[in-house]
């Protein structure tokens, strides 16, 4: 949106210019890189942080399914130990007409 503002705005601040065809002195180049770079910086720093936010987040995640799946394979087995069990104590207990 500022991209349109026209150049004979009365606005005193955040009036867009070409670099290249305004003839900047060297001075005022430097500064504007100065100023951009400043602002690089603060974008990168939010991003940063969000950044490790997320990446913990979706690692917390990752570790959570893991660790159910771990848990729910264990029980499995605790299962199928008992159904072994179930099976011998049938086969080696006494034989009646229910069996």
């Amino acid at each position: 949106m500022a991209d349109k503002v026209p150049k004979e705005s009365n606005a005193r601040f955040a009036t867009r210019i070409d670099p290249e065809k305004e003839g900047l002195s060297h001075e005022q180049m430097h500064f504007i890189r100065q100023v951009e770079l400043q602002q690089w910086k603060k974008k990168t720093q939010k991003l940063r942080g969000r950044n490790i936010v997320t990446g913990l987040a979706i690692g917390a995640i990752v570790m959570g399914i893991y660790g159910y799946t771990f848990y729910s394979v264990a029980q499995e087995r605790l299962i199928d130990e008992i159904d072994e069990e179930a099976k011998r104590a049938r086969m080696l207990g006494p034989k009646t007409g229910a069996n």
